[in-house]
């Protein structure tokens, strides 16, 4: 009776201990029916004190994290294709994953996200908002009086909404000045400027963005898309001369601006010429807009490709390229693409148009922390336009542009994991 027991008892053993070494992998390839929800299961799993590892170049770039039956479950219900493998699978894959162009990133706290945006409501959506709701991931907002107070200190990660960050209300002023909404967006940031003690709009953001770039010195991780990226560096090196024109902020710009920039200041641009004229739709020459590209933006060819980088030796551009297809579909925004000549050296490109002036994606460290800009406004709406409707994710839900935004959600969480020697 004695054996029968212990007999018993070792298998219970052997069965509990079979289990304990199984896996659950998320691939990121074509077999996957969700890449964005992928990510929210990714992030949701952290949320539980369940580490997660990112399998860089392996299958897309696939999330593998030990089976219990709690995450099957909430897999299950989110749709994300899975497979449960056992110890000896994992161990295969993990030979491989040595042995190639690929490598293991530890995800182990879920980061927090913040995103700068007004707290009106706006005549166009917000790509990273609409993909953060999408997949499930928890975020709060902020706006420039918590900017300004010190509250970005709370944050692992901020997005920087569609905004303009040189006080121009993204110089609609010449097609939409009559509107409603545009007057509603004027008398908001002023309101908000005299609340915080600026005499103008275009000074309080400047000094928003100057507090933001200091939020990165000490480790912050920031995103942003369309004209938040360029618009971000010029009100730095604008710091000291008055860009703005009269019709945005009451008294003229000063005559000698341009020869006052300081790109000492800037994290990700030099040298470029600002555009003047305040009833043009455009900043300066950072942007390359839809009439002077290279293809002229026609939807049938505008491509750009990802790089491909060396996985154990750049794992941060790794992580951040990570996708099921090499080459994604562009899309125009007010900042639709990065002059190639006017970057930084400093600056890492993560994707480009080959052969032109073109950059659509680029990252660089500025402190302890690091900046990723993303040019386009709507990854699935290739023209996105004032009132028009957010796009549907649950339609795109294998979108190669919107994988790019939650690669970096996910960046903040990463920890190289050790090989074993």
């Amino acid at each position: 009776m004695k054996r029968s027991f212990l007999f018993v008892m070792v298998i219970l053993a052997v069965s509990h201990s079979a289990a304990w070494s199984q896996k659950i992998l998320i691939p990121m390839d074509l077999k996957q029916t969700d890449h964005l929800k992928a990510y929210g299961v990714a992030y949701w799993v952290l949320t539980r004190g369940v580490n997660v590892e990112w399998l860089l170049n392996y299958r897309g770039g696939s999330f593998m994290m030990d089976y219990y039956p709690e995450i099957e479950r909430e897999i299950r219900i989110r749709g994300v294709t899975f497979s449960r493998i056992s110890g000896d699978q994992a161990a295969q894959i993990y030979a491989e994953i040595e042995a190639g162009n690929m490598d293991i990133v530890l995800l182990e706290k879920p980061p927090k996200i913040a995103v700068y945006t007004p707290p009106n409501k706006q005549v166009w959506d917000d790509a990273v908002t609409l993909a953060l709701t999408y997949a499930e991931v928890p975020y709060e907002t902020v706006w420039d009086a918590e900017v300004l107070s010190g509250e970005l200190d709370k944050y692992d990660w901020l997005h920087l909404h569609h905004e303009d960050f040189t006080g121009q209300y993204g110089k609609f002023y010449a097609s939409y000045h009559a509107t409603a909404w545009y007057q509603e967006e004027v008398a908001k940031n002023e309101a908000m400027a005299r609340r915080l003690g600026f005499k103008k709009v275009s000074e309080l953001k400047k000094a928003v963005a100057r507090t933001i770039k200091e939020y990165m010195v000490r480790g912050g991780f920031v995103f942003a898309m369309c004209s938040a990226t360029d618009t971000f560096d010029i009100a730095l090196a604008a710091e000291n001369t008055d860009i703005a024109d009269t019709i945005y902020d009451g008294d003229p710009m000063d005559p000698n601006c341009q020869e006052k920039l300081d790109f000492s200041k800037t994290v990700a641009f030099e040298n470029f010429t600002l555009i003047k004229n305040p009833l043009v739709y455009e900043y300066s020459d950072i942007d390359i807009p839809p009439s002077t590209g290279p293809r002229n933006r026609d939807p049938a060819t505008d491509y750009f490709t990802l790089f491909e980088f060396s996985a154990k030796y750049d794992p941060v551009p790794t992580m951040l390229t990570q996708n099921h297809v090499a080459v994604v579909r562009g899309f125009m925004g007010q900042t639709t693409a990065f002059r190639r000549s006017l970057i930084k050296k400093s600056v890492v490109i993560l994707g480009e148009v080959p052969g032109t002036e073109e950059v659509k994606y680029i990252h660089g460290n500025v402190g302890r922390g690091t900046f990723t800009f993303y040019g386009g406004h709507d990854p699935e709406d290739y023209q996105h336009l004032v009132y028009d409707p957010p796009t549907q994710l649950s339609l795109h839900k294998n979108s190669p542009g919107y994988r790019l935004i939650l690669n970096n959600i996910l960046f903040p969480a990463a920890k190289k994991k050790k090989r074993k020697t």
